[in-house]
């Protein structure tokens, strides 16, 4: 349950303190005095979006704090989940910076907004005003019905097989499509692959004969060089080599009357040695090269290939011509092997679909057995507010697998005998709706482990003996969990446990809402005000006391 609540700069809140008890714990105070931004500053810790609009002072961080005693409410798995410690009294933080960035804590460990909507689920449920509009909503009807199976797990499990089989029926057309495609476009795809594959390229091809081009094109040039410095090194009277011996020779009779002979002569006869195998690889080179047209033509032809290929296909290099035949060939393969796929892929999600349906089959059974429950459960508090008339029919209709099951859920409802059954949101009246959301909401209630319920105004636009009725029906939630009720009703305020009152009040030329546990005088004198208006009268003063049970 919420055991404390502390707000700072948010909305009309300077700073705010209170503290809840288990029971009923009643919260009343004039229109506008600012209850609604008390729920608004809770749903903060609960998931809800931030804005920086919301901060009183916008050069201050707005920082809003709930304590929460857990314990008996199995949240011990959504703790590990997160890897968070489970404590008995769990604090969960909300900053929120004057730039509008938000900061979210749960045990001081910081969490995402998604992960703190997920712990305010399980902690708190807030019916606002207008969700009592709500009641026509089909998510609303069918989650009341969930609520009442207790399915959870079945649900869970659903949702993870629809997933799965939306996920292969989505593989399974996205295939289709590009089955479609690929077979309108396999002749060019065939055609291009096979252009390329019957060129026969191969990596480094393209280098090497431009390489021999170059030589073919130019071979006499070549040819006449090689040979000329082959007759400069090999000349048998005074070439290159001869001089260089010579010269070997030359040093190598100094012996040791020179100390650097020896090292010269070496390398002398190091380059006599590799002067030698210029002279033959020269030589040999020479004979080699010649001129061959018909070679070069064939070189031109293949380069050429080369070039309008690339120039086709908008690429630079034979190694990217492979790239795109091979691309191609994985193109045409895979449209030799689409039937193939396209029967494993069907397969899948006819599996996946028949696995769904099985869940979505006991979903429903589930769903159809309490029907009776929830109608008998209904029509009787109903009857208790004042409408013994009333009917409440829930039809579980069959319908397309969605994300919650394949049922259609209805709830018809009249409030009269004999009158015709419509749909709820059409036929009932403002205070009807009020009594119906009750009805729901305890019937949920009976049914979930939240520790907190916070009714705000539910018991709009009923009054008198049936307010009284709203009120013990609270008592009796207020029994086996803690419930938070912002009322204008006497009747239903002075059912209370404890009593908070929110004001306003004007200090240095600002407005500040403010809220404050009443004693129990004070609470004699809330309720005289809301039974007879600011002027409060002694027979006023007197129900008071007996509506609180205070005694005359």
């Amino acid at each position: 349950m919420l055991q404390r609540l502390y707000v700072e700069n948010y909305a009309l809140i300077d700073r705010l303190d209170i503290e809840f008890s288990a029971g009923l714990n009643i919260i009343t105070g004039e229109t506008g005095a600012g209850k609604s931004i008390l729920l608004g500053a809770l749903a903060l810790i609960l998931g809800a979006r931030a804005e920086a609009g919301a901060l009183m002072q916008p050069d201050r961080n707005c920082v809003v704090e709930g304590e929460f005693d857990i314990e008996g409410y199995a949240m011990d798995d959504l703790f590990a989940a997160y890897d968070i410690d489970s404590q008995r009294e769990t604090v969960v933080r909300r900053v929120i910076s004057p730039s509008g960035k938000s900061r979210a804590y749960i045990n001081d460990v910081p969490v995402q907004l998604a992960v703190l909507k997920q712990f305010g689920d399980r902690l708190i449920d807030i019916h606002s005003q207008h969700q009592t509009l709500l009641v026509g909503d089909s998510r609303f009807q069918t989650g009341l019905l969930d609520a009442v199976c207790g399915h959870d797990t079945l649900l869970d499990e659903y949702r993870a097989a629809y997933v799965a089989w939306r996920d292969a029926c989505k593989a399974l057309d996205a295939l289709r499509a590009r089955a479609a495609e690929h077979a309108r476009n396999e002749e060019y795809i065939r055609f291009q692959y096979n252009q390329l594959a019957e060129a026969q390229l191969r990596v480094g091809e393209q280098a090497e004969l431009e390489a021999e081009q170059r030589e073919l094109s130019h071979a006499a040039e070549i040819k006449a060089a090689l040979l000329s410095g082959a007759e400069l090194l090999g000349d048998e009277e005074r070439s290159a080599i001869v001089q260089v011996k010579e010269t070997e020779q030359l040093l190598s009779r100094l012996g040791d009357k020179y100390s650097g002979g020896a090292g010269l002569t070496e390398r002398l006869a190091s380059a006599v040695v590799e002067l030698k195998d210029i002279y033959a690889e020269l030589s040999a080179e020479g004979e080699r090269i010649e001129a061959d047209p018909e070679r070069l033509e064939q070189i031109d032809r293949r380069l050429d290939l080369i070039f309008s290929l690339e120039q086709k296909h908008h690429v630079e290099s034979v190694e990217e011509l492979l790239a795109i035949q091979e691309r191609f060939g994985a193109q045409l393969s895979e449209i030799e092997h689409f039937d193939e796929a396209l029967t494993q892929l069907k397969y899948e999600a006819e599996r996946c679909e028949a696995a769904c349906r099985q869940l979505a089959e006991q979903i429903t059974a589930d769903r159809q057995r309490a029907v009776s429950e929830v109608e008998v459960y209904v029509c009787e508090m109903l009857a208790s507010l004042g409408m013994p008339d009333a009917r409440l029919a829930v039809k579980v209709e069959p319908a397309e697998m969605g994300p919650e099951g394949a049922d259609a859920i209805l709830f018809l409802f009249s409030a009269n005998r004999g009158g015709a059954m419509s749909p709820v949101e059409r036929v009932a009246s403002g205070g009807e709706m009020s009594r119906l959301m009750l009805a729901f909401k305890s019937l949920i209630a009976r049914h979930s482990k939240l520790p907190t319920i916070i009714f705000d105004e539910i018991d709009t636009g009923v009054s008198g003996r049936i307010a009284d009725r709203m009120g013990e029906i609270m008592v009796d939630l207020a029994r086996s969990l803690q419930i938070i009720d912002i009322t204008h009703l006497p009747q239903v305020a002075s059912k209370g446990d404890h009593h908070f009152f929110v004001y306003k009040e004007n200090k240095d030329g600002v407005t500040r809402t403010y809220i404050r546990k009443l004693t129990d005088d004070e609470r004699v004198q809330e309720i005289a005000k809301m039974l007879s208006g600011s002027m409060i009268t002694d027979a006023a003063e007197q129900q008071a006391r007996l509506l609180l049970g205070f005694g005359e």
